[in-house]
């Protein structure tokens, strides 16, 4: 009598519980590091509403930049609180960089779309950013172009509007940005342009600082191009115009 021979059942691997299992762990990782990213960058922000920034991403960057051009490295920075900082100062970076500062949620619409279509002609580029986008990419991110870092410069901005108020963030603003070719903050740039402090600036000695913003390491804030000047001037009659500045 013959036996009957039954043929071997081949177990299937569970590819699909694998996959799900790998795609799982993909999605966890994705949510701890965006709650640790959320969790950090608010943590900084509420963090810097107190305490002094003590260096930004560009003062690393241009440091680096010096060393491996084998140019002299010049860094002067020191933190002065905003009410020892000439009001001269804060109305001159206003009527320079942002008319608008004082009454809009950080984003400025109108000059983004101007600045959209001058560059969309074909000019020279324009970034339309306000002092709070200027102040958030200085202390919490790296220069550049890319879609992902003016991402990040929204959000940033979105913060510090909330968090730090408009006071905040023209002390940090003042304090942090690049004022010369390794200077930064309002301290060291009246100390490096006029060998004064930061308190006692006139108005043409202010708007001759906020002139030079666009490009500081080329210009001079004293001893200045005649472009410069024609800024200079432009910006005082604006100062002018301001009035008293209530944050």
């Amino acid at each position: 009598m013959a036996t009957k021979i039954t043929p071997k059942k081949t177990t299937k691997k569970p590819v699909k519980k694998n996959n799900k299992s790998f795609m799982t762990k993909v999605k966890w990782f994705l949510l701890k590091s965006l709650l640790w990213f959320f969790g950090i960058s608010i943590s900084l922000v509420v963090l810097f509403k107190f305490v002094p920034v003590p260096f930004t991403p560009l003062m690393v960057i241009r440091y680096f930049e010096n060393k491996a051009a084998g140019k002299e490295i010049y860094f002067s920075h020191n933190w002065e609180p905003l009410d020892k900082i000439s009001m001269n100062l804060q109305k001159a970076v206003i009527a320079s960089e942002d008319g608008t500062f004082l009454t809009h949620n950080g984003f400025d619409f109108i000059a983004m779309q101007k600045a959209y279509k001058s560059n969309e002609r074909g000019r020279k580029i324009k970034g339309g950013s306000t002092i709070s986008q200027q102040t958030a990419k200085n202390v919490f991110l790296w220069q550049g172009r890319s879609y992902l870092r003016k991402g990040l410069e929204a959000y940033f901005t979105v913060l510090i509007e909330l968090i730090w108020g408009k006071e905040r963030i023209m002390e940090v603003y003042l304090n942090s940005i690049e004022m010369g070719d390794g200077v930064y903050g309002a301290y060291a740039a009246t100390e490096h342009w006029y060998r004064k402090d930061a308190s006692s600036l006139t108005m043409t000695q202010a708007a001759g600082i906020a002139a030079i913003l666009p490009n500081p390491r080329k210009y001079k804030a004293t001893s200045s191009s005649s472009y410069i000047n024609n800024r200079k001037t432009k910006i005082v009659r604006i100062m002018r115009h301001i009035g008293k500045i209530e944050y």
